[in-house]
């Protein structure tokens, strides 16, 4: 964490934004009852602090195109920071990996995959394993139904103020 200042007009914006990026700034301003230029002023105070890092568009791929999603784990044989660096370059050349995390416990690494179907997977998994000279164990699951996907965090609850806002 850094030392940036963060008041509860930036968290009503920030738990706003993630719910609604596309909210207008005439809007936005009347939800957190400032006047539009200073909550202009504000997000993009947010946006240049790298606070808010991007806007994105959820989209619906079952209303597009068939595909799989596999949640896989990943174990290292040999704990090497040369070992690790080289796998997280091999997952960000493939773009079907869309989520990658290193995490404690029994395995290093948790990744999302979404791909067009299991061929595809079989041949990232195959890439995984075989285009490395360090060994790799993986365990796969694929996703029968997607139970709750990400929308928002829940900003105050972090910040040890329990009560959800209502925005």
């Amino acid at each position: 964490m850094t030392d940036l200042k963060i008041d509860k007009i930036d968290m009503k914006i920030l738990q706003t934004l993630q719910k609604n990026g596309r909210i207008t700034n005439q809007d936005l301003a009347e939800k957190v009852c400032l006047s539009p230029s200073s909550c202009l002023q504000r997000v993009r105070r947010l946006e240049n602090e790298q606070v808010i890092q991007s806007y994105h568009a959820r989209i619906d791929l079952s209303r597009i195109t068939r595909h799989i999603m596999c949640i896989a784990t990943v174990s290292l044989k040999n704990h090497t920071q040369q070992e690790f660096k080289a796998f997280e370059s091999l997952i960000e050349s493939i773009p079907e990996i869309v989520e990658c995390y290193t995490v404690s416990g029994e395995s290093d690494f948790l990744i999302r995959i979404i791909c067009a179907d299991m061929n595809r997977y079989l041949e990232i998994n195959d890439q995984l394993v075989g285009s490395s000279s360090y060994q790799v164990t993986i365990n796969s699951y694929v996703v029968m139904k997607e139970n709750k996907a990400f929308e928002a965090v829940e900003l105050n609850s972090l910040r040890g103020n329990v009560t959800p806002t209502n925005i």
